[in-house]
């Protein structure tokens, strides 16, 4: 429970009235300081008055006092600075490195407190605060929401800036590793990175005027023109078909004229994969986009409005992938049109990060903020999750609204990390007042 004590003590949850060290001098929290995550002590730059007498330093929080020695705190220099050990039981004196003796200072977690944690740890339903939800100021909720949603595409803009520290300086080439990612739809996705990664794009532009060469290169570097993929999934037929054979030996002169090396092509995903994510088809629909130059950083800057997005990223495949998802297999006849839900999602996990990080790099708050803008004009995403949220009289209406619900899921519900949401501040301080009035 000694993540709870810091907790306790970060939002002065216990009486701050008459707060005496284990030596009976008046104490008085001014401030808790910045609770610090990393090694070091567990707050830094508290602010207290001992006697009248101001300290600014660090703070360290145990269950024990006996946990300072224990976890060799006191043969450590990083804590010399600590101007107080804030504990639940002070069963030791405590003293720094260089002899200093650390006053302490003996708190209690609330019972409310204690036992609304428990309620949240143990509750079966998702998501554990459910019952809080509907008391919650909208302000309250607002504020929140917009802070996931900006923690959520952070993360994504330190993706973009691992691809830039790959090929330093090449923001085209980081925003065409992000749409590739996207285009993995989430089971794929890892793979259409490890592929896009191996695109030598200055290559490619060379070849933009010529779909069939893109077409090559795209397939073949995922390792789809490999006879040994074709007999894996038993489409022997393939390797008899004039596009199939046409297409490896293009790619064949490619790779060798740009010293290429294609991926593993059993790494893809096929099980469980609608026919209409097979990586041929949304391959191939990348390459075309490719072709028609909308593939660029440039024209994502550019863009005015949510209709412009879209308009860019809808895309179609070549005249045989009407009629097949795999080589070797012939379907109903269908354009395969990338548009609606899955344009959107592009938009959400490419172009967004991609004008957010763009925008950060060349302080350009105006790029951020279209980005905002154009996740405000998408609708919610439409999952079990969203959903769910919605039953507990959450409102959930744009895109920024489900990417905050998915970053609240996979960083802080998944995790049990209630500490730290603010949905779980309100519930930690259910029955406050009333515990108040009792203790009065």
């Amino acid at each position: 429970m000694e993540q709870l004590l810091h907790y306790t003590w970060q939002h002065r949850l216990f009486p701050t009235e008459g707060c005496r060290t284990t030596e009976g001098k008046k104490v008085e929290i001014i401030d808790p300081g910045l609770h610090n995550e990393n090694a070091g002590p567990d707050f830094f730059n508290a602010k207290i008055r001992v006697e009248g007498t101001v300290w600014v330093g660090n703070v360290e929080i145990h269950t024990c006092s006996s946990d300072w020695n224990r976890h060799g705190h006191n043969r450590d220099e990083k804590y010399d600075n600590v101007i107080l050990h804030v504990v639940e039981k002070a069963d030791v004196d405590i003293f720094t490195s260089d002899g200093k003796k650390i006053p302490q200072l003996e708190i209690s977690i609330p019972v409310y407190v204690r036992e609304n944690y428990v309620n949240l740890l143990a509750e079966g339903r998702y998501p554990p605060c459910w019952r809080i939800i509907p008391e919650l100021p909208p302000v309250v909720t607002r504020q929140w929401m917009d802070s996931l949603c900006v923690e959520r595409l952070e993360q994504k803009m330190q993706r973009l800036d691992n691809y830039m520290s790959e090929d330093v300086g090449n923001w085209e080439r980081a925003f065409f590793v992000t749409l590739a990612r996207s285009f993995g739809f989430g089971i794929n996705s890892d793979n259409f990175e490890e592929w896009a990664l191996g695109i030598p794009l200055m290559a490619c532009g060379k070849h933009r005027d010529n779909p069939f060469q893109i077409e090559a290169i795209f397939l073949g570097q995922a390792g789809l023109l490999d006879d040994s993929m074709i007999l894996r999934y038993h489409l022997d037929q393939a390797m008899k078909e004039g596009y199939y054979l046409a297409l490896k030996k293009e790619y064949e002169f490619l790779r060798k004229k740009f010293s290429m090396k294609p991926m593993n092509g059993s790494h893809w995903n096929f099980l469980r994969t609608r026919p209409q994510n097979f990586p041929h088809i949304r391959l191939v629909q990348l390459a075309r986009l490719f072709c028609q130059g909308k593939v660029s950083l440039s024209s994502v800057i550019d863009l005015k409005s949510i209709e412009e997005a879209r308009e860019i990223l809808v895309t179609q495949v070549s005249p045989y992938w009407e009629t097949h998802y795999t080589f070797g297999g012939e379907s109903a006849p269908s354009q395969k049109t990338l548009r609606g839900k899955s344009v959107d999602l592009l938009i959400i996990n490419a172009v967004v990060p991609a004008l957010f990080a763009y925008g950060k790099y060349r302080m350009q708050e105006e790029l951020c903020q279209k980005g905002f803008e154009l996740l405000e004009q998408l609708k919610a995403e439409d999952n079990r999750y969203t959903r769910i949220w919605l039953e507990t009289g959450l409102a959930v209406t744009t895109a920024s609204d489900s990417q905050a619900l998915l970053q609240l899921r996979t960083h802080y519900c998944d995790r049990k990390d209630c500490l730290r949401c603010r949905f779980g501040y309100y519930f930690l301080r259910r029955g406050q007042d009333k515990s108040r009035d009792i203790s009065s």
